[in-house]
């Protein structure tokens, strides 16, 4: 298994002899308007990615956890052949097949989905609290397994939560990968982790590999690479957690 991170929670996963792009937001810096409602009034995304956008369009499959638009933007839309085949959360395949993608799959939670040999499994998560929280809607993490592979749970945009603990529980996952920087608005509380979430993940999984994404990419993400790092350092997890920089192999 090979991961690199593209920008923010995209994703290049080489997994059990197949490329899965996850989350592809795709578009040039500063070209869509900020997340309305938040601290920091900038055009996202905040950074450029890391390569010639060409060299992302052509995986084996894409993963999309959800719809916001830092997961899949009109970039991705356009950009990707419609040919290719789309793996989605329940609930999101009609919106995708009407942007013209012809093969669109929602993972099954229960049964899991098989693509071209490696199983993938939908888990739940919690995009903030209270109002905030519903508002945000369906979101989901994905389980990865294959024969010769290490489990790999993709935790998708969630705050640390009971259904978090549960997929930890329920698969053993030996990598996982969060979306970090405590994202949030002007009012309520964070929506995706913070630096003590990704701590209690590790405590929580003493044995799996973590990799923190999701950071300094857009504009409400307030928790950065650094003060990541930090926190981890003065909580003696540091070692724990690998904090790619955009266009990283992890």
């Amino acid at each position: 298994m090979k991961i690199r991170l593209i920008r923010h929670a995209t994703l290049w996963v080489e997994y059990g002899g197949v490329t899965f792009l996850i989350d592809p937001m795709l578009s040039g810096q500063g070209v869509n308007p900020p997340i309305v409602n938040t601290a920091n009034p900038l055009n996202n995304p905040l950074v450029p990615l890391p390569g010639p956008v060409e060299d992302w369009l052509a995986p084996d499959a894409v993963l999309v956890t959800h719809l916001h638009q830092d997961h899949w933007d009109a970039a991705a839309a356009a950009l990707l052949p419609p040919d290719l085949p789309v793996l989605c959360q329940e609930g999101d395949q009609e919106k995708l097949a009407a942007q013209g993608f012809a093969e669109v799959t929602a993972v099954d939670e229960a049964a899991g989905t098989v693509y071209r040999g490696v199983t993938l499994r939908r888990t739940s998560g919690r995009h903030g609290t209270g109002e905030i929280g519903e508002r945000m809607g369906k979101v989901s993490g994905f389980i990865f397994q294959a024969e010769g592979e290490p489990v790999l749970y993709i935790a998708g945009d969630t705050i640390w939560c009971e259904e978090v603990r549960e997929a930890l529980e329920a698969y053993r996952p030996e990598a996982v990968v969060l979306n970090a920087g405590g994202a949030r608005f002007l009012e309520g509380g964070h929506i995706t982790m913070d630096a003590a979430d990704v701590a209690e993940v590790c405590r929580y999984a003493p044995e799996a590999a973590v990799t923190a994404v999701h950071m300094d990419a857009i504009n409400h993400c307030l928790v950065t690479r650094k003060l990541l790092q930090e926190h981890l350092a003065q909580q003696g997890l540091l070692e724990r957690v690998k904090v790619p920089q955009d266009g990283e192999w992890v």
